[in-house]
């Protein structure tokens, strides 16, 4: 596996993201993850998980609030995205690699006792894990995010509609030769970047070989019963129906494209029953559109 490392200038002077880097190898490839490690060393721990196409850099508003009130937050970039290595070829990622690879993150970091906030493909991921390893997990609050199994949407107008905003995101990922990551991040949110911030979503990507994760990911969503993810997920659905540790759902009100699944993951676990769900303002990215007020409810959640 090849794999390439975005020079370190290309993040030099973000706007709010002060974070000290760090690096954990993951492969034996040699590929490596990045993290943000902030708070004290000893607090209550906060995993934040990030998704397609973005990095740790959407977590830059809910970092300092978390690690402020004591928590060790700490954020990692999947392969792929950020600082982390990003291998050249789209068939170097599937889904199992990527749950492998943040199992190996989550090893070499002994991390446990976790308090786990997920979204998108960082829901996918961390959902599996939990399912397959419940006992790393206190409590689990996931955004915009669920752990797809390839059957068939419900025919309701709703599900169908996400169903084809995922398919024209996927194709579109997939197939056009022009995949502005920044113009994607400012679709998915409720208010508009600054220049700079979308300066910050482009920076892992400085040209087109390192973008093979980043055009991966959609395709490898299980959509149909041949996803050879799916047996995989139908067994880590056995542990999350049994998972009867908090579970809270923070999904935004905008998000056209995991709508009503905050209530499907409601019903299913366990520990979901009587947690103050509640969706906040905002789009698919909804920690640009409301990190202040998801730290405070994670706050509040774990504390």
């Amino acid at each position: 596996m090849q794999i390439l490392e975005t020079p370190a200038h290309h993040f030099d002077g973000l706007v709010d993201y002060p974070f000290a880097p760090n690096f954990v190898p993951v492969d034996p490839s040699g590929a490596r993850m990045h993290y943000v490690d902030e708070g004290p060393k000893d607090g209550a721990l906060m995993l934040l998980l990030h998704g397609e196409p973005s990095w740790s850099y959407l977590y830059r508003f809910m970092i300092p609030p978390l690690a402020a009130a004591g928590f060790r937050v700490v954020a990692p970039d999947l392969i792929g995205f950020g600082k982390s290595s990003k291998p050249t070829k789209i068939g170097d990622h599937s889904y199992a690699t990527h749950v492998r690879w943040m199992g190996a993150f989550l090893d070499a970091l002994h991390l446990k006792d976790i308090t786990l906030f997920a979204q998108d493909w960082g829901s996918l991921i961390g959902l599996r894990i939990v399912g397959e390893q419940p006992e790393r997990f206190a409590r689990v609050a996931i955004g915009n995010g669920f752990l797809p199994v390839g059957s068939a949407p419900s025919l309701n107008v709703k599900a169908l509609q996400s169903s084809a905003v995922f398919f024209a995101w996927r194709t579109f990922a997939t197939y056009s030769p022009w995949f502005p990551i920044s113009k994607v991040l400012n679709v998915g949110t409720a208010r508009e970047l600054s220049r700079e911030e979308r300066r910050a979503y482009d920076a892992p990507f400085p040209e087109r070989r390192y973008m093979a994760g980043a055009r991966a990911m959609p395709g490898l969503v299980p959509t149909a019963p041949s996803d050879p993810a799916r047996k995989a997920n139908l067994q880590a659905w056995k542990g999350l129906e049994r998972f009867e540790r908090p579970f809270l759902t923070l999904f935004s009100t905008g998000d056209p494209i995991t709508h009503g699944m905050d209530r499907k993951l409601q019903r299913r676990i366990p520990g979901a029953a009587g947690m103050p769900h509640d969706r906040v303002r905002g789009g698919h990215f909804l920690q640009e559109d409301s990190g202040p007020e998801l730290a405070k409810r994670l706050i509040e959640f774990a504390g």
